[in-house]
């Protein structure tokens, strides 16, 4: 198992690069002695973890938090992202100071298994063929993620968690980590999520596979070998599921009807609208630091998940006698991970004896809510975070 620094350019996944040059983020690589075991079946060896960390690590190792990316995110929660230049993706809940405080905490988030930012994925190179795999890289599920993360933990010499966060498929994985590995978690904090996807969100999904796989420069998942890229299909890809992360509100608040740099509509189907505008920016966006493949892979992570299913299709019995304490949070204006689904996590913990507050929190800022400025779920992670420290007697 080694370590390397990487860096990530414009024109692929990271690369690993010298010692003596700025690090970005941390790879760790599993030999073909430690493989990773998949649920689809079959092992992945070697592979490699992409990761950062933020804080320090106490010396008894107690105050590791480890946070979970949502589908879009990386390894870069708190930091610039090395590609677009941008604050890391939740730089307003991590940092020093802030409700998960890196001058208190070990912060530790890692790109996932199945992702393009550094972690073994569909865009890394497959070591029988020396190529990119495509899609021949095995179908990942959100266990598997938990698994790698887990073997991420054992080569820190981490035990056990203080807390596991995330939001979304972030959720999923801290929900995973709970059923899974409950005695390395003390406390989990699931926002915006569930504990399997509904047949909705699974069709959303399979039109933004659609759109990238009917884009000619997909080429059967082959592109990067044939030097072409589905940049057209991600983007549109991208736009749709924008929109899901969004609310009707908070869509007529910020741009209603309101021309783009216009008064009048031109009669044609450039884009009149502020709102066409905004989606096309993010889809534009998107393709410069996102792998289509992955895109398919981690949205079927996504889609695959049903904790129950894996339980008797019990959901309590996933967390039956669980030692860990939970903080569950959605959204009112969350329409792709309701408050329903929330509740349902809430009444199955409930029914198996754990621990658990919950908390609705009155927004119209939609599912995206989690990433923005919203001063309750601050004030939330931090009460909750300063609860389970006295309870663990993690020192002040």
């Amino acid at each position: 198992m080694v370590e390397a620094n990487l860096t990530a350019t414009r024109d692929g996944p990271p690369r690993a690069r010298e010692a003596d040059e700025p690090r970005d983020s941390v790879v760790v690589r599993f030999g073909a002695d430690q493989p990773l075991r998949l649920d689809a079946g079959v092992s992945l060896a070697p592979f490699q973890i992409a990761y950062k960390t933020y804080g320090r690590l106490n010396e008894a190792r107690t105050n590791a938090v480890l946070i979970c990316h949502a589908l879009t995110g990386d390894q870069h929660v708190a930091s610039t992202h090395p590609v677009t230049g941008k604050p890391g993706w939740w730089d307003i809940m991590v940092g020093p100071g802030r409700p998960i405080d890196t001058e208190r905490y070990f912060v530790i988030c890692s790109n996932v298994v199945g992702g393009c930012m550094g972690s073994s994925g569909p865009s890394s190179t497959n070591p029988q063929t020396g190529k990119p795999w495509g899609l021949e890289f095995p179908v990942i599920t959100i266990r598997d993620m938990v698994r790698a993360q887990a073997m991420l933990l054992d080569h820190l010499g981490i035990e056990r968690l203080f807390t596991v966060v995330g939001g979304s498929m972030g959720g999923m994985q801290v929900l995973e980590w709970a059923a899974t590995f409950p005695h390395r978690v003390f406390s989990a904090l699931p926002v915006a999520c569930a504990t399997r996807h509904s047949a909705q969100n699974i069709a959303f999904h399979e039109v933004g596979r659609q759109a990238v796989m009917a884009d000619p420069e997909w080429r059967g998942g082959r592109y990067l070998v044939e030097g072409t890229n589905p940049r057209r299909g991600l983007a549109v890809a991208r736009m749709g599921a924008h929109i899901t992360y969004l609310s009707d509100a908070a869509l007529h608040r910020k741009f209603g009807r309101r021309f783009q740099d216009r008064d009048n509509p031109t009669f044609s189907f450039d884009a009149d609208f502020e709102v066409e505008s905004y989606l096309r920016h993010q889809g534009i966006s998107f393709v410069e630091r996102f792998d289509a493949n992955s895109y398919l892979y981690l949205t079927r992570a996504m889609d695959y998940f049903d904790i129950a299913a894996d339980h008797d299709g019990v959901l309590s019995n996933a967390f039956k006698d669980s030692p860990v304490r939970f903080c569950v949070v959605s959204f009112t204006s969350d329409w792709l991970f309701p408050t329903s689904e929330s509740r349902a996590i809430v009444h199955a913990l409930n029914a198996a004896g754990a621990r658990v507050s919950f908390a609705e929190i009155v927004t119209d800022k939609g599912h995206d809510a989690f990433l923005l400025d919203e001063p309750e779920l601050f004030a939330i992670v931090r009460g909750f975070l300063e609860a389970a420290r006295k309870a663990c007697g993690l020192e002040p």
